[in-house]
């Protein structure tokens, strides 16, 4: 543990945000898992919805930097894709 008062501050603000990126993570993985979930079960509805929570998931994970702007935008993109080609 550190001795100093700052280097103290440091580790209790940086546990904070790993805790609260992680929860961002993991909502970003339930969000895909939920609409690759709705393509496989093949319903265009579901799926179109998932599809626009996952989105608004993954912008907000970006925005807030958890996510690099290009890792979400390809996230989104390969999501997109596969709801459009589902049957």
């Amino acid at each position: 543990m550190a001795n100093i008062k700052s280097a103290k501050k440091r580790v209790l603000t940086s546990r904070v945000r790993q805790e609260r990126n992680k929860a961002i993570k993991s909502g970003v993985k339930t969000a895909i898992k939920k609409v690759e979930a709705a393509v496989k079960a093949a319903d265009k509805d579901a799926a179109a919805k998932e599809l626009l929570n996952a989105t608004s998931i993954i912008d907000k994970a970006a925005k807030k930097g958890v996510l690099h702007k290009n890792n979400a935008s390809r996230k989104v993109a390969r999501l997109a894709k596969m709801v459009n080609s589902a049957e």
